[in-house]
């Protein structure tokens, strides 16, 4: 795939779109991209960089959501199952298969008999697509796979799967394709305001936050797809809209997986309140995950922060698993939480009961917004909404539909195999590193080992205590339209939360790099 560079302002200028998207989330990305396939003149805009609100600090599953069958929720648990299926055929590097132990106790509010029944329904409702059906396991044969897990209480468990994935590189990946087929997208553009047209939307007015300087964007239709944001962007259409959204905050916390000793991913209740829980590996092994909380909020969306209530509440319910462990906020390296945007609903409703499906609604202005629904379905929900698109732009947008279901990601085109790994070894890379360039970026490795050959300084780490190369450095910012040091160590390499320090050992070099490649390049920033 050829590079991708922000779009500039200029050119966003240039010629009335027939969509413009607001928010580079994840479901934005898929919006911008179906409409990209569709021949759509595309532009999108994200007030930050893509995927910088909730769609990089998820639970990192693409999964149908067991716990929604006991909700009777049968129509999103199948749809979910069916985009899994997608998704790991679409981009095979960055959403992988996993194994996921549910371990049952005497006492626990749904008894394993009934576990098992929903397991049953849960390999059916993926039919064709299964990752593979699940497996009931003893007493004996789940303290064999996770020996440290608590065993008073223990009854038996079974093994199921699912998928992981690591959320703010699809995120990237799904713009970049969106690139490609020929959307022009932007980060760090903000919405100002809406331009109108009488009773029509017909733009939007907006600032780049990286130069400061003022544009306006014309376009057919517009579509709100801001997540936390919605209702900010909606009032911008009608002042006096109504609240769509019920905002909960989900919180998680990063540990050395050696602190824990959890060998596998692990689905339980919490013993406090008796909620749902993962507690899931990463980075090869090297950490451990712990989520999610799910607390009413009303704050503004901007960086919601994790509560010291939180935190306890999160390594308690571990301990309670792993009583040998006796985890202390002192063992936390990383933290990140994260706002849902849930449709709300009348009345008193608990927010682990609100709904996770999605919901498309025009405003009085003609502005469509997408609000609702969840990671694993953000492609059928951006298919949703193109499809509404066509309509209101004329149904000769329609035919294509589909299209997104077909088209492959970066790094999926030409396979992903062992032939990948002989070129990183005969450049000098270790096998460590060469493996790690593999899971993240597929078949564009060898691209990787491009920037090797030209420049051998990128072969070099960045930081002491992890596998990330100078050249991802170059690649993100050549490639994966990052504009900031951030942007490269929270969303690209990830070092924020694969170190015991955030990144801060690479901090000063990356900057370097990020000053001296804009300096040597001119490419809008």
């Amino acid at each position: 795939m050829p590079p991708s560079v922000r779009t500039s302002l200029q050119a966003l200028e240039e010629g009335r779109h027939d969509l413009l998207v607001i928010g580079g989330g994840i479901t934005g990305a898929g919006i911008a991209r179906d409409a990209a396939l569709r021949g759509m003149a595309v532009a999108l805009v994200e007030a930050g960089d893509f995927g910088s609100g909730t769609s990089s600090r998820s639970s990192r599953l693409i999964h149908g959501g067991l716990r929604y069958l006991e909700q009777r929720r049968f129509h999103l648990v199948s749809e979910s199952l069916r985009e899994r299926n997608v998704l790991l055929r679409l981009a095979p590097h960055l959403v992988r298969p996993i194994e996921i132990l549910l371990p049952f106790y005497r006492g626990d509010r749904v008894p394993g008999w009934k576990v098992r029944l929903g397991l049953t329904l849960y390999d059916m409702l993926a039919g064709t697509g299964n990752v593979r059906r699940h497996q009931n396991l003893g007493k004996r044969a789940l303290k064999e796979v996770e020996p440290l897990i608590r065993e008073r209480g223990l009854t038996g468990g079974a093994r199921y799967f699912d998928a992981q994935c690591d959320d703010a590189r699809l995120t990237v990946g799904v713009i970049r394709a969106a690139a490609y087929v020929g959307a022009k997208v932007a980060n760090y553009i903000r919405v100002t305001d809406l331009i109108r047209d009488g009773s029509r939307i017909i733009g939007a007015r907006v600032r780049d936050e990286l130069t400061g300087q003022d544009g306006e964007i014309g376009s057919r239709l517009i579509v709100n797809a801001t997540g936390p944001w919605t209702d900010t962007i909606r009032r911008m259409e009608d002042p006096h809209a109504q609240p769509m959204l019920h905002l909960t905050k989900g919180s998680h916390v990063q540990i050395p997986q050696s602190r824990i000793g959890n060998k596998n991913a692990i689905l339980f209740n919490s013993p406090i309140d008796r909620r749902p829980m993962f507690i899931i590996p990463w980075g090869g092994g090297d950490w451990t995950y712990i989520g999610t909380t799910e607390i009413p909020w009303t704050g503004a969306p901007e960086k919601p922060e994790i509560s010291e209530g939180e935190k306890v509440y999160l390594l308690r319910s571990a301990n309670s698993l792993f009583p040998d462990a006796r985890l202390g906020v002192e063992d936390i390296t990383a933290h990140w939480s994260a706002l849902r945007p849930l449709i709300a609903a009348p009345g008193s409703v608990p927010p682990g009961r609100l709904s996770r499906e999605h919901r498309i609604q025009k405003g009085p202005r003609g502005m469509l917004t997408i609000a609702g629904g969840k990671l694993t379905t953000f492609r059928r929900m951006a298919e949703a909404v193109v499809d509404q698109v066509s309509k209101d732009l004329g149904m000769k947008f329609a035919k294509l539909v589909g299209e997104s279901r077909a088209e492959l990601l970066p790094g999926t085109e030409g396979g992903i195999g062992l032939a990948l790994r002989a070129p990183g070894a005969k450049l000098g890379l270790s096998g460590y590193i060469v493996d790690y360039l593999i899971r993240h970026y597929g078949a564009e490795t060898p691209a990787l080992y491009e920037l090797c050959r030209e420049r051998p300084e990128l072969m070099e780490k960045i930081h002491p205590s992890h596998p990330a190369i100078g050249a991802q450095v170059i690649f993100a910012l050549e490639r994966e339209l990052a504009c900031t040091t951030a942007d490269i160590l929270e969303r690209r390499i990830r070092l924020n939360t694969e170190t015991a320090d955030q990144g801060a050992a690479a901090r000063g070099k990356v900057d370097e790099m990020v000053s001296s490649y804009f300096s040597a390049n001119e490419v809008p920033r």
